[in-house]
């Protein structure tokens, strides 16, 4: 029993130790075990803290033998992506600059799964001041993808996709600028939600692009994903740019059939291009979404292409203005390929950089006008299934950006809107490698994202499926 703890859902864990079935300590236990036999293959920690988080769970089984419950995660250990400030806990950012920073703060996100009772684990991996879709880090080593350690698991949430894959920790929250959520969801066979711009604080979270940055969970299912949004959603006084919409019920919405929904399948870009499993994958996804009570239809959307583009030139430029000083005092500090793109984000012009953000207006509009009649889009979360750590490892080569805008081509254009979106697995490879589907949707709509997303997981069993040990 003690082993099949760690391959719980998180809403089947906060259940289990509410109901007291399992102590804290018996499922931190479990994961400890899992991560002392899967850390030394996949390198997804940055920290371990062991013996505190054993601590905080003897803490939280005696606060519930006493019939008290901090809330719905009470004695749930979770481990994050090292970008999130805990106040008193160094915070490295995946960087050498951040090697010895200690936070003050904790951020909102963060602070808000910490009250509703959830345990510390340690820290996860990440790409390098989260710049890089692939998982590479040239000063802590790439991490491997539990599926093939030969792999990638996809940037910059790289710690996050592998851990939870593997089973090491029931969710971990990512973030998503130009698909850093999304990719390690897809090439890792997990769940993850980029949330829309504002849903979720982003106060205390490192910042990269000040317009793009999103706070968005990776777990098992997108039950679990809506557990987490639900906690983490709503306004902040320590961040003005977070929404005070209000926020729905999330895991109500995950109870919801397909029937009476319409989903979009676009006639151009998303489907251009693929590889042929990728693609037939794809092919599958709609035809079960269709059986399970879905209507199916197309859409023409404006050019994704030029949404790429323009993300591409607002991410260099807002990245390389919050790293100008470091640029100039610590160069040497840098992996090369990070300083290479930061260094070419200082040479986009200003009219370039306003033209790009003048037109997210009109463009979100087009964008709107085109899925009018839609529920949401399917789309391949990347054109590929994870390439390999070798082949990828293109540093800051003259290849470096052609694979970098091949990896994100498909992810980039809903960050630039804005737009919410929820990467699910969807099928394996013949060579056994996951490939998930991403369902984009309108602003602050994605309980509807993940309605379809737990309907599409009650039909599939491709989120429970664990990578195995070799």
């Amino acid at each position: 029993m003690s082993a099949e703890l760690a391959l719980m859902s998180l809403t089947a864990a906060a259940k289990v130790i509410a109901e007291k079935k399992a102590s804290s300590r018996e499922v931190t236990r479990a994961l400890l075990h899992r991560i002392a036999e899967w850390q030394p293959k996949l390198n997804a920690f940055m920290a371990l803290e062991s013996e505190q988080a054993l601590v905080a769970a003897d803490e939280a089984d005696a606060e519930l033998a006493r019939g008290k419950s901090r809330g719905v995660l009470h004695g749930v250990p979770l481990a994050h992506k090292d970008m999130y400030y805990e106040a008193g806990k160094v915070v490295t950012c995946g960087s050498l600059i951040r090697r010895d920073f200690v936070a003050k703060t904790t951020a909102t996100a963060l602070q808000r799964l910490k009250d509703a009772g959830s345990i510390r684990l340690g820290s996860l991996q990440m790409v390098e001041f989260a710049y890089g879709p692939t998982g590479h880090n040239v000063h802590y080593g790439p991490v491997h993808n539990p599926w093939n350690v030969d792999h990638i698991t996809g940037g910059s949430s790289s710690g996050s996709g592998s851990a939870v894959a593997a089973r090491l920790t029931f969710a971990a929250l990512g973030s998503d600028t130009g698909g850093s959520v999304r990719m390690p969801a897809h090439f890792c066979g997990v769940t993850g939600l980029k949330t829309t711009v504002g849903r979720v604080s982003r106060a205390g979270a490192m910042p990269l692009s000040q317009s793009l940055d999103t706070v968005g969970p990776l777990a098992q299912t997108a039950e679990d994903c809506a557990l987490l949004l639900g906690l983490m959603a709503g306004s902040d006084p320590e961040d003005p740019t977070a929404s005070t919409a209000p926020v729905p019920d999330y895991l109500e919405a995950t109870k919801g059939s397909l029937k009476g929904l319409k989903i979009g399948v676009p006639t151009a870009f998303y489907v251009d291009d693929l590889d042929s499993e990728v693609a037939r994958i794809l092919d599958e996804a709609i035809a079960l979404l269709k059986r399970e009570g879905a209507e199916i239809v197309k859409v023409e959307l404006p050019d994704q292409r030029q949404l790429s583009s323009a993300s591409q030139i607002v991410l260099a430029v807002e990245a390389a203005a919050f790293h100008k000083r470091w640029m100039i005092e610590r160069p040497q500090d840098y992996g090369p390929q990070v300083l290479m793109r930061l260094q070419n984000g200082l040479a986009v012009p200003a009219v370039s950089y306003l033209e790009a953000m003048r037109w997210r207006g009109p463009a979100l509009a087009a964008y709107n006008a085109a899925v009018a009649g839609v529920d949401a889009v399917i789309a391949p979360a990347a054109p590929v299934p994870a390439p390999t750590i070798a082949e990828s490892d293109v540093g800051n080569g003259p290849g470096a950006e052609a694979v970098i805008q091949r990896l994100t081509r498909f992810t980039r254009p809903v960050n630039y809107l804005g737009l919410p979106s929820l990467a699910i697995p969807s099928g394996f490879t013949r060579a056994g490698l996951p490939v998930g589907m991403q369902l984009i949707g309108r602003s602050f709509e994605e309980a509807t994202l993940l309605r379809i997303g737990a309907a599409f997981q009650r039909a599939t069993d491709f989120h429970a499926k664990v990578p195995k040990l070799v």
